[in-house]
């Protein structure tokens, strides 16, 4: 009876369920935040937008998580998938819940408290709270001492190129939010989302600081090409030299490395 009893406290006092081992994570800010918190050994898998740090660049990839194969997650057999709220498509993801696949979707909208939300959803899932409560203190602290260095107004945008138009980033996008972290003025905060800019609407706009995506630059042909494109050629920008390229998950997202994207913005800015 006694054994019995000892072995009820046990299970009573251990965890709820398994901490998971065979992890697979769908958004790059997702995978950098599995690291930070001193768990990227339990990954076996992420997905293309998962650039940071470098090892997650080693792991096998399941495709792009906007458009998540399910075969592909199936196949590393994870006991874990986490996934940003944007992945999808959803009928994707409600087949992998349907095949009996753990998965959680984390928190992933354009501000700063969404971060905070994500890392402490991301510990919570891999039974580390601990760990999550120290992340956070420790993004905190960062973005408010780069806040609190010296900063110059500028009136800027962002601009995104893979194989078609220059797109902007407006109101309600993570470039948006890091630009006003930055202290900086977004010129198409007025729009909603990414739209095509042409070459009189940026004159118009005339920004005297653009940030461009570093595989926005490399879709380009580099730098010196994408800064002829007439539409970037004719701003005040362009003109003063301040065109800045800036990695794709610094400027296009929050993560937690968001106190460094606030220091190169000050830094550009000058």
């Amino acid at each position: 009876m006694l054994r019995c009893l000892l072995a009820l406290c046990l299970l009573a006092s251990g965890p709820a369920y398994a901490a998971a081992e065979r992890v697979v994570t769908l958004g790059g800010s997702v995978t950098e935040i599995v690291y930070d918190l001193g768990q990227g050994g339990r990954l076996v898998a992420d997905d293309e937008s998962s650039m940071y740090p470098e090892a997650a660049r080693e792991l096998p990839r399941v495709g792009y998580y906007r458009s998540v194969p399910v075969e592909g997650v199936v196949a590393m057999k994870p006991d874990l998938v986490l996934a940003s709220e944007n992945a999808g498509p959803p009928k994707a993801l409600e087949r992998l819940k349907g095949l009996g696949i753990p998965l959680t979707s984390v928190s992933d909208k354009p501000t700063i408290d969404s971060l905070y939300d994500r890392i402490q959803q991301v510990a919570s899932e891999l039974q580390v709270p601990e760990q999550g409560r120290e992340l956070s203190e420790r993004v905190r602290e960062d973005v408010a001492a780069a806040q609190a260095e010296p900063s110059t107004a500028r009136r800027a945008v962002v601009l995104v190129n893979r194989t078609g138009p220059l797109l902007g980033a407006g109101g309600n996008t993570a470039a948006n939010a890091v630009l006003a972290l930055a202290g900086l003025e977004n010129a198409l905060a007025q729009q909603a989302g990414y739209k095509p800019v042409s070459a009189e609407g940026l004159a118009l706009l005339a920004p005297d600081m653009i940030v461009v995506s570093e595989a926005s630059v490399k879709a380009s042909g580099g730098m010196e090409k994408l800064t002829a494109n007439p539409a970037i050629a004719a701003t005040p920008a362009a003109r003063e030299g301040r065109v800045v390229a800036m990695n794709d998950l610094l400027i296009l997202g929050i993560g937690p490395r968001v106190g460094d994207a606030i220091r190169l913005l000050k830094e550009a800015a000058h």
